[in-house]
């Protein structure tokens, strides 16, 4: 037999809420650790031995981006 408990007027079972305290709790948890994914780099990494050489190849290539898209 069940142990029936009363809950806002109605009959629910204990196997009832050992399932929904569960489900809560697992639910809860995975949400709780799954947070926010990282998001992907835009373009690769520029390997670059120098911030002049490093600054020298991003302007390079915002130059390049504009002529493309006709500014």
């Amino acid at each position: 037999m069940v142990a029936m408990y009363t809950i806002a007027g109605r009959q629910v079972g204990s196997h009832v809420l050992a399932i929904a305290t569960l489900t809560v709790t697992i639910g809860g948890a995975f949400l709780a650790t799954s947070g926010k994914k990282a998001e992907a780099p835009t373009s690769p990494p520029i390997n670059a031995k120098s911030k002049d050489e490093e600054s020298f190849v991003k302007e390079y290539i915002n130059k390049a981006a504009e002529k493309v898209q006709g500014k």
